[in-house]
């Protein structure tokens, strides 16, 4: 199949791609690498009147660095964070992260705005961002608000974006120098959406002992007090974070779930050693 008829703008700044979001006599919607909502394009699974194109807008391009955080422009690509072109507050997470989306044809292309504006639960930056505690910063025509990312994912395909909201940012905080991560997904060949994620973190200098359970029928599950997994592994208590989770209702989901959390536990242990 093809894509339904659609116009198309390409706005010079993020001003202007609000203000071809906001008419009200269209349906519109944003584009920047496309790799999701390429394919939904083509199958008519999505079919708006208009599209926005904003990748070649140089804010979305940016980095912001501070003492506690870095703020990525939206538009930065999955592979520009895999290979080191911008810098990395998490002590080499996100470049884990990075390097194991998809294909690299998708990762030059795909955005990381983008994939957390199109918030499939069985995508990697929901996740691993849900455990870093990232805030997305976002413009619309009232203006720009932060919103912490647990917040801003209400659900599968579901965030807080307005018809005429563009996220343009996410902030990450640093990681201390003493920062242990793991991060497992399971998927049944490489380069498709998990079936199952399972992210762990411990912080001790920032008091953090962090997990979240991803790729649910939902938001990604977060354990905020991790001590069962980041000090040894508690099977009971897994079992009960799955459960929690809503991935328990199904046999295989619960096992596989459990599964992904015990290994990014066994990882964990295996870096603090």
């Amino acid at each position: 199949m093809k894509p339904a008829p659609f116009d198309y703008v390409r706005p010079d700044d993020v001003p202007a791609a609000i203000r071809a979001l906001a008419d009200g006599d269209v349906i519109a919607k944003v584009i920047a690498g496309g790799q999701s909502l390429g394919p939904a394009l083509n199958l008519r699974l999505a079919q708006p009147e208009r599209l926005v194109d904003i990748r070649r807008i140089g804010a979305l391009g940016e980095v912001t660095e501070t003492a506690d955080s870095v703020l990525f422009g939206a538009c930065i690509t999955h592979a520009a964070i895999e290979d080191g072109r911008v810098p990395d507050a998490t002590g080499g997470f996100m470049q884990r992260v990075a390097m194991d989306i998809a294909y690299r044809a998708v990762r030059t292309r795909g955005t990381i705005g983008g994939s957390l504006s199109h918030a499939d639960p069985a995508a990697d930056w929901i996740s691993a961002l849900t455990l870093l505690s990232a805030v997305v910063v976002i413009e619309g025509p009232e203006g720009r608000r932060e919103v912490g990312i647990e917040d801003f994912v209400t659900g599968p395909f579901d965030t807080q974006l307005g018809p005429a909201d563009i996220l343009v940012g996410v902030r990450i905080p640093r990681l201390s120098a003493r920062a242990r991560w793991s991060y497992y997904k399971f998927c049944r060949k490489p380069g498709e959406f998990a079936e199952a994620i399972a992210a762990v973190l411990f912080d001790q200098n920032r008091g953090i002992s962090r997990a979240v359970i991803g790729a649910t029928n939902g938001a990604p599950h977060v354990i905020a007090q991790a001590d069962f997994l980041t000090k040894g592994f508690d099977a009971a208590q897994a079992h009960a974070a799955v459960d929690a989770s809503g991935a328990g209702d199904d046999p295989y989901e619960r096992q596989v779930h459990f599964a992904a959390l015990q290994r990014a536990a066994s990882q964990l242990a295996a870096v603090q050693a």
